[in-house]
């Protein structure tokens, strides 16, 4: 049985100079795709449930989804619930298995952040799970701008809600398609140095590879979160298997041949964070 914790996985990563992708699941397809790649690159991956994913298949479902795929994988297998917005629904997904709770408090009063995000913290500790915090709104491509975080914000965040993990806004972007963008480098710098807990980059899809890599290497960024640039890849795919045989009804032949290209294309972002 390979199901692991969010701090299981991410303590090495902060103490090896490397990061783990959280990849942004949105049915069988793909995560089934996600722990092959992770077995071929043999490193741990993260699967995580947004609420574009729950809305879609209940809480009960995809924690015995996440956990089936975790016990036969070689690799270790994190469950982990994505921008949880109540301390409801942590709890749900705890009791469905999931072996990571994040917790999205960010666009709260920062006292109230806190207060929220430790007492999810608590929950998850005290049934040996891990608790992901948000402090800095992230943004979205088209859409709503990111606030950037700030360090001593941060440094506070960190210290009072006892997290295993701590997502930031650095110059990151939910749903970006190209990589034009960057993360401000001198930002995490200083917020490294008031802190000393494992740090996130949602919106990963939007950064290029190369500094996914540096960083991973030389800060404390420890976890990217990929779900953009592996949905593109999973769409076309689709596109390509229904478009060869307008005449093929079958989703189960249909959807079997998004597989190899999803398991290449994630073996490619495995493989840059990996070190």
């Amino acid at each position: 049985m390979s199901l692991a914790t969010l701090a299981d996985v991410l303590q090495p990563a902060l103490k090896g100079g490397y990061a783990v992708a959280g990849l942004v699941t949105l049915g069988w397809e793909d995560m089934r795709a996600f722990v092959a790649a992770a077995e071929a690159v043999n490193c741990a991956v993260i699967l995580q449930a947004g609420p574009g994913c729950r809305e879609h298949t209940p809480l009960p479902v995809l924690g015995r989804m996440f956990r089936h795929l975790a016990e036969a994988a070689s690799v270790p297998v994190v469950a982990h619930l994505d921008h949880g917005y109540t301390y409801d629904e942590c709890s749900e997904a705890l009791d469905c298995g999931f072996t990571s709770l994040m917790f999205d408090g960010c666009r709260r009063p920062l006292a109230e952040n806190i207060a929220q995000t430790r007492k999810i913290a608590e929950l998850a500790h005290a049934a040996g799970i891990s608790c992901e915090g948000e402090i800095g709104f992230v943004g979205y491509a088209e859409g709503e701008q990111s606030a950037g975080t700030d360090p001593e914000e941060a440094a506070r965040f960190a210290a009072e809600t006892g997290v295993d993990a701590m997502a930031i806004s650095v110059g990151n972007v939910h749903l970006q398609q190209n990589k034009e963008g960057g993360l401000d480098e001198a930002r995490i710098a200083t917020i490294q140095a008031l802190t000393n807990v494992p740090l996130v980059i949602h919106g990963g899809s939007g950064v290029p590879v190369e500094q996914r890599a540096r960083l991973a290497k030389n800060t404390h960024i420890c976890k990217y979160n990929i779900g953009t640039e592996l949905r593109m890849v999973f769409g076309a795919a689709l596109r390509d298997a229904v478009n060869a045989d307008p005449s093929r009804f079958d989703r189960v032949s249909i959807l079997k041949e998004t597989h190899d290209p999803m398991v290449a294309a994630t073996r490619h972002v495995l493989s840059a964070l990996k070190g």
